[in-house]
C-alpha cells in the first residue's frame, strides 16, 4: 500500500524516505498507532455483525485473519460489553478490556477515572486492584434487591481476582450484573427451604 508517494506500507515493512521530515515522521506515527488501536475495534464488532448474520463466523474469521480463535473472541467479547457509544477514543482498546468484565455503571467509572487521570492501561489495572482492597476507592456497588417482604443481609467474601474476572464473564454471558449472577447461582444451587 502506498501511504504517500515516499512512504511504502507492506504487510512486513514499512519503507520511509531518508529526508522524512520530523513533523511528517510525527504524524505517520500517530495514524499508525490509531490505526492499531482501532483494528480490534473494527474486528470485534465485525465480529458481532457476522454472529447475527453469519452462522460459521468465526471458522471465516479464522480463515480470513492470522488471528487466534481466543484473539477474536476477546475481541468480539470488549466490543460487546461496550458498545459504541460508551467507548472513550481517548482511551486504547486495552483500557477498555480491563473493565469489560465489570458491571456498566463500574465500567464507566473506572474509564472516567482513566481518562480524567491520563492513567495508561496498567495504571487503571493496578487502580481496580488496589480498590477491591481498599473499601473508600471502590466504585459504586451492585447490590441485589429483595422482593418485598423479604430480610435482607450482606455477605462479604475475598476471592482471588481470576476468579472474579472469570464470574464477571461469566454473568456478562446470561446478560446480568455479578451480584445478581451470584445470587442465581447459589439459588440454583441451594434446595427450596420448606414452607411452613
Amino acid at each position: 500500500m502506498q501511504v504517500n508517494a515516499s512512504v511504502v506500507a507492506r504487510r512486513t515493512s514499512l519503507d520511509l524516505p531518508v529526508d522524512l521530515p520530523l513533523d511528517r515522521w510525527r504524524s505517520l506515527g500517530e495514524h499508525i498507532a490509531v490505526i492499531s488501536d482501532s483494528s480490534s475495534w473494527w474486528l470485534g464488532d465485525w465480529l458481532i455483525y457476522g454472529q447475527a448474520h453469519y452462522p460459521d463466523r468465526y471458522k471465516i474469521a479464522l480463515a480470513d485473519t492470522s488471528l487466534s480463535y481466543q484473539t477474536l473472541r476477546n475481541y468480539a467479547w470488549v466490543a460487546g460489553r461496550l458498545g459504541v457509544a460508551r467507548r472513550r477514543s481517548r482511551l486504547s482498546f486495552q483500557h477498555h478490556a480491563e473493565v469489560a468484565g465489570l458491571a456498566e455503571r463500574a465500567q464507566d467509572h473506572w474509564l472516567e477515572q482513566a481518562e480524567r487521570h491520563g492513567w495508561s492501561r496498567n495504571e487503571l489495572r493496578r487502580h481496580i486492584r488496589d480498590s477491591l482492597r481498599a473499601p473508600e476507592h471502590r466504585p459504586p456497588a451492585e447490590t441485589v434487591r429483595p422482593q418485598p417482604g423479604e430480610a435482607q443481609a450482606a455477605i462479604r467474601f475475598k476471592v482471588t481476582t481470576e476468579r472474579r474476572i472469570r464470574w464477571q464473564k461469566a454473568a456478562a454471558n446470561q446478560g446480568q450484573a455479578l451480584a445478581e449472577w451470584i445470587v442465581a447461582v447459589l439459588d440454583r444451587c441451594a434446595p427450596s427451604a420448606p414452607q411452613p
